[in-house]
């Protein structure tokens, strides 16, 4: 197949292209390079798809781009975001103009070029504060807690919409707190791995019994690989990809320390604004028609996660 990535510098994207390029896909990706955090980091996982003679990428912007009338492709998969809920708290009209604007582009181009099958990634921060647990595809989503969690409701909205009125095939994602090697420095897994490392403080928020479903990223890559061939042809469908284990963030942090072999310094800090109490994905409907099937337990990930970093 001939895949075209958004957003393919980043974390999740560029292990991704790693896997399909590995099986024979030839795939472009487009990235603009933006510094929600360090460019260097997204140049070096450019570097290492380098060595892929079928992989291409072009720096070029989602919302903008013409890429598709340029290529022809079997599968759009867009990944490329503007990421982070604390940073749209304060920033909320730029994950308006990017990741809404970016889909509707993007499926106005699917339709306007022939592409049959648009893949995307949305977020479980659409669940908000939602306190049935697990989190089920098709609870009501009306506690959204962020800006940028609206944005997400909003590009699984368009997605409806387009297979409604023309017909393509549209398959949404919600990832639940992705982690591992290479992971984004503004998550709690890095951050908190780098500053017990240093001897530096990290902030608590809370009681530290809020629970998250962290989910490693080849766990990740597997589900999407799933709904990109999309072997039980559905048309229209949304899916968590998640562990299906959640652990507090007090769990959290102890697990963290044994990795790294030290104590870390706790800043205590009051529950900040737009974060949700728990996250936890019922994962039944990924692996009856994705054949999703998550295998990294918390601990074993996160070792491989620091074993990067050291």
């Amino acid at each position: 197949m001939k895949i075209l990535i958004t957003g393919c510098a980043g974390f999740i994207a560029s292990h991704l292209i790693h896997k399909l390029c590995q099986r024979g896909d030839k795939v472009i990706g487009i990235d603009n390079l933006n510094d929600y955090y360090k460019v260097e980091q997204k140049e070096a996982n450019l570097r290492d798809l380098a060595v892929y003679n079928n992989f291409l990428f072009f720096k070029d912007d989602l919302v903008k781009t013409n890429i598709l009338r340029e290529h022809h492709f079997d599968v759009v998969v867009n990944i490329g975001a503007m990421a982070g809920v604390r940073n749209s708290l304060d920033n909320p009209e730029i994950y308006m103009s990017t990741n809404v604007e970016g889909q509707t582009h993007l499926l106005k181009e699917c339709i306007e070029t022939g592409v049959k099958h648009f893949v995307y990634a949305s977020s479980s921060s659409v669940y908000g504060c939602n306190e049935k647990v697990p989190f089920q595809e098709d609870d009501k989503l009306d506690n959204i807690n962020s800006p940028y969690a609206c944005s997400k409701a909003c590009t699984e909205m368009l997605a409806k919409l387009y297979n409604r009125l023309y017909g393509i095939s549209v398959i949404g994602l919600r990832f639940f707190t992705v982690y591992g090697p290479r992971g984004r420095p503004d998550m709690a897994p890095y951050k908190f791995l780098k500053s017990i490392m240093d001897g530096k403080p990290i902030d608590k928020y809370g009681d530290g019994e809020t629970f998250r479903d962290y989910t490693y990223i080849d766990d990740i890559v597997g589900g999407i690989i799933g709904a990109i061939d999309n072997k039980k042809n559905k048309t229209c469908d949304i899916y968590n990809l998640g562990n299906g284990n959640p652990i507090t963030l007090n769990k959290f942090i102890e697990i963290c320390e044994n990795v790294v072999g030290k104590k870390a310094i706790i800043n205590q800090m009051r529950e900040q604004l737009g974060d949700v109490p728990a996250t936890f994905a019922d994962i039944t409907k990924a692996r009856e028609d994705l054949g999703y099937e998550p295998k990294t337990k918390f601990e074993e990930g996160i070792k491989k996660m620091f074993e990067s970093l050291i």
